[in-house]
């Protein structure tokens, strides 16, 4: 007796076949979301031992998962450490080394003529021939979205998100642009969104005569369209489009980065919890009348938003499915108003200006970590593993089961994640062609610093981070053998810079 498939049957098996195949590869590849914060402290949030701004939502995903207590940024300042991290290289070996303005093209500073010639906005671009994270992760099946502060690539080049990994971009292409969280436009992949905002360009002041405890003197800085709202609101979206495949989200938030500009209920809150302060009307940025409530409002704010994007996941069914990674750039500032000394934002670290954002110092690139991945990461755990930006390229690479780029400077974490055996760096790399020239290394418990390379210095510091985590006592002339052994980590471990910005004379560029 023959038995025959009806060809309906045929099609509904094949159906179910390739369902079955979608959801075991999904199950084998988990969802990806790194949220950068910018400009972030390592004490500004409460798990982190921050007392004054509350972070319940991050708080709540440190308690879930792991915090890491001795995690690195790939510089001290936005754009390389953007590169860093999506590169897999240290600024030894990285094609963006610092902030580059790319000021040969014109009137960059100039708002109205970036408006009116978009090739104004942004910076020097990646090639395409370097390959990102975002990259890596669509060749393995991902579809990949960046939301959020950009900086790799001026509208028009080969460095826009588009051309470097990513399937959809909103949000500011140009760090300048970000100076200003009403702007005229953000970016909707490689065409402007056009804002309900009017022209006021950063670094604009009270109007003269205006009285700066008069909360109408500061109608121009409270426009219509929030940025970072947009952006969340896009980010959210984008979650929602995704059906049969894994995905990656960078969501690269611009908060708290200066201008202190923030939801009126989230001040609000903190001007009850802060009482009376001075209004800020420095120039630089934008004025404030409640400038302390304000900075805190934006992290608040920030941490609402990480409530919303577990909840979506939560709500589509895959949190217990999805790697969440969140992080910082860099440490905090100390310009447009951000009274971060009164937070103690850097906290174990020294905050104030010279040890913080700019600068090789704990404050400036010693950054929170945490991540979550129920099931996988036991929750309520800590790590002191020592890692930076350039692991993150490594890690997401196992984790989507890729091989790893042979010029990575990174170790994957991910056994520290999944508590296993984890292999260990010899050393963390950094240099910085900004702020007078700066070198660093880690190596174990000894930091070593080379500051104002530009003004002819090639002298090391050393600081045993055990007993000297603010880097007060310089002990190098005990320890002759270690800075010998760092000395000459450090000058294998630089490559002359591409970009003539970048080039360190004094290191032989």
């Amino acid at each position: 007796m023959k038995f025959y498939i009806l060809p309906s049957l045929l099609l509904l098996f094949s159906i179910v076949a390739c369902q079955q195949e979608k959801e075991e590869t999904k199950a084998a590849t988990p969802n990806i979301i790194y949220i950068l914060a910018d400009d972030l402290g390592y004490g500004e949030l409460g798990v982190y031992g921050q007392s004054v701004i509350e972070t319940p939502n991050i708080d709540a995903l440190a308690n879930g998962g792991m915090k890491f207590t001795q995690h690195y940024s790939g510089a001290p300042v936005c754009a390389p450490a953007r590169c860093v991290l999506l590169t897999g290289q240290h600024t030894g070996h990285a094609y963006v080394r610092g902030n580059d303005e790319w000021k040969d093209r014109g009137e960059v500073w100039d708002y109205q003529a970036m408006f009116d010639n978009p090739f104004l906005e942004g910076q020097r671009p990646l090639p395409d021939s370097l390959l990102t994270v975002g990259e890596m992760l669509q060749a393995a099946g991902y579809v990949t979205g960046a939301v959020g502060k950009w900086g790799l690539g001026a509208p028009t080049t080969e460095g826009v998100p588009n051309k470097q990994g990513f399937d959809f971009f909103y949000g500011y292409n140009c760090q300048r642009q970000a100076h200003t969280l009403y702007p005229m436009h953000l970016w909707r992949n490689e065409e402007r969104d056009i804002l309900d905002n009017k022209m006021v360009a950063p670094r604009s002041n009270l109007a003269e005569g205006a009285d700066p405890n008069d909360s109408a003197s500061y109608a121009d800085f409270e426009l219509n369209d929030y940025a970072p709202e947009m952006m969340h609101q896009e980010a959210l979206q984008f979650l929602d489009t995704i059906a049969d495949q894994p995905f990656f989200l960078y969501y690269a938030s611009p908060i708290p980065h200066v201008p202190l500009q923030a939801p009126e209920k989230w001040v609000n809150y903190y001007r009850k919890k802060l009482g009376p302060e001075e209004p800020f009307t420095g120039k630089s940025y934008f004025p404030s009348q409640y400038p302390r409530a304000t900075y805190a409002a934006m992290i608040s704010y920030l941490d609402e938003q990480v409530g919303d994007l577990i909840a979506k996941l939560k709500a589509k069914g895959e949190y217990e499915n999805t790697l969440i990674i969140f992080s910082s750039d860099n440490g905090p500032t100390y310009t447009g108003g951000a009274d971060t000394p009164f937070f103690d934002s850097a906290k174990p670290f020294k905050t104030e200006y010279g040890w913080a954002k700019g600068f090789v110092h704990e404050g400036g690139i010693r950054v929170p970590m945490i991540a979550s991945w129920p099931g996988k990461i036991q929750a309520g755990t800590e790590s002191d593993h020592i890692s930076a930006f350039y692991d993150v390229m490594p890690t997401l690479c196992e984790v989507a089961n890729q091989p790893k780029p042979a010029n990575t400077d990174g170790i994957s974490f991910l056994p520290t994640l999944l508590q296993q055996t984890q292999e260990e760096h010899a050393f963390l790399y950094w240099e910085f062609p900004a702020y007078q020239g700066q070198q660093a290394v880690r190596m174990g418990k000894w930091k070593a610093i080379r500051r104002d390379i530009f003004k002819g210095n090639m002298e090391l510091e050393l600081y045993d981070l055990m007993t000297d985590p603010q880097e007060q006592n310089n002990i190098a002339a005990a320890h002759p053998e270690v800075v010998k052994q760092i000395a000459g980590i450090m000058k294998e471990q630089h490559l002359p810079a591409t970009i003539e910005r970048f080039k360190i004379a004094e290191l032989g560029d």
